[in-house]
């Protein structure tokens, strides 16, 4: 299990629903190890939780396979070369100097059109149609008039109920056999353990005034209350990071778009965030500690639901729910695109024009992320040399 995931952590570029593609390609079409419409189900089963779906999808074959040990060397092998690289990027990005600024602007200008691509795909795919467009539509506005954590748990929460109550004509398949190695038991307790941590964490940071502990609430809450995973974490971490001045929105986002241009799970970027933190801990000590915080509650609910499975998976109500989870996850996204990526990375003519020019690059030429991020970085170090940006 670790050997295929390794695999995959090496070269599964393109984001979440291009790791999905991958996962189908080697886990269902070459190896066998799970049947189609078990992993169909089951990435639906992931989209509905909160936090990384694709990593989500992952672990849950790797628990499939050899119980709990088969999730961790699933999740080893798929998030350990990413986590690596952009650890490594953010131990290197703090000697840069004069060219680090040029680095850091080039890499927030890419963002901006990777983000803007992301919600163009997603939109064509989750939010088509009138009533998935309003809860798209309602969803970006709630999420640009009252940006915060709380908004976007309201926000998913919506969509949950509006594809409750109004997309209950798709009929649910027959379910499939998915045996999981997992006793009821173990499920029970790490559902409870899922709900004590997010309870007690932040009164353990609270009371303790630790860094350390601090930073395990912070990683821990965002892992337990994004939906969407990927790119949709964006704005809960950077209002978790930055609000309280672990790090600059600059640095943050920089690290986000670099995030872009090595292969596995977005949730990665946790990494980058743990080791550039401003004061202890922080380098590698930083970059274990966000990793894992923001993993944990990932482990805990699949540890908890997949043995549940197949009574979740006959309810036609569940896959209403996931319905109208998605177009509210756009809208989610679509502001992430405005604030704090686009506010953030655009000063001069020139930004947009390099925005342009990469947009087109990721969705004309279809260029791999990984060189529209590097072409990125070193237009901006030129542009900054010469001038051209604020």
């Amino acid at each position: 299990m670790f050997i295929a995931a390794l695999k995959l952590g090496l070269t599964s570029f393109g984001g979440p629903v291009a790791h999905l593609a991958y996962f189908h390609d080697e886990y269902v079409r070459r190896r066998g190890w799970i049947e189609e419409q078990s992993y169909t189900d089951l990435v639906a089963l992931c989209q509905m939780l909160p936090g990384p779906a694709s990593s989500q999808v992952g672990m849950a074959i790797g628990m499939h396979r050899a119980g709990i040990a088969g999730g961790i060397a699933s999740w080893l092998g798929f998030t350990l070369p990413s986590a690596a690289l952009i650890t490594a990027f953010a131990l290197l990005l703090h000697g840069t100097g004069g060219i680090g600024a040029g680095l850091i602007h080039g890499l927030l200008i890419v963002a901006v059109a990777v983000v803007g691509n992301a919600v163009i795909s997603m939109a064509r795919n989750q939010a088509a149609g009138p009533l998935r467009a309003v809860i798209a539509a309602c969803s970006l506005a709630a999420m640009l008039l009252v940006p915060s954590p709380l908004t976007q748990i309201g926000v998913i929460l919506f969509g949950a109920a509006a594809g409750a109550l109004f997309m209950r004509s798709a009929s649910t398949p027959p379910p499939t056999e998915f045996h999981v190695p997992i006793r009821r038991a173990t499920a029970v307790i790490s559902l409870l353990l899922f709900v004590l941590l997010l309870g007690l964490l932040p009164l353990a940071a609270s009371l303790s005034g630790a860094r350390s502990v601090a930073m395990i609430d912070s990683f821990y809450r965002s892992g337990a209350l994004v939906f969407g995973g990927g790119h949709v974490v964006l704005p809960l971490l950077e209002q978790l990071v930055v609000g309280p001045g672990w790090m600059d929105q600059t640095r943050f986002l920089a690290g986000y778009a670099a995030a872009q241009a090595v292969p596995g799970p977005l949730f990665s970027f946790s990494a980058y965030l743990g080791a550039s933190m401003n004061g202890a801990p922080s380098g590698v000590v930083g970059a274990v500690i966000a990793l894992l915080s923001i993993y944990l509650p990932s482990f805990l609910l699949l540890i908890g639901a997949l043995p549940l499975w197949a009574a979740i998976r006959r309810h036609q109500s569940m896959q209403a729910v996931v319905s109208g989870i998605g177009p509210a996850v756009v809208g989610l996204l679509a502001a992430a695109l405005y604030t704090p990526v686009f506010t953030a990375a655009i000063r001069a003519p020139a930004d947009l024009a390099l925005a342009g020019v990469a947009f087109a690059l990721l969705v004309g030429v279809k260029a791999p992320a990984w060189l529209v991020v590097i072409t990125g970085a070193a237009c901006g170090v030129l542009m900054h040399a010469l001038g051209l940006t604020r």
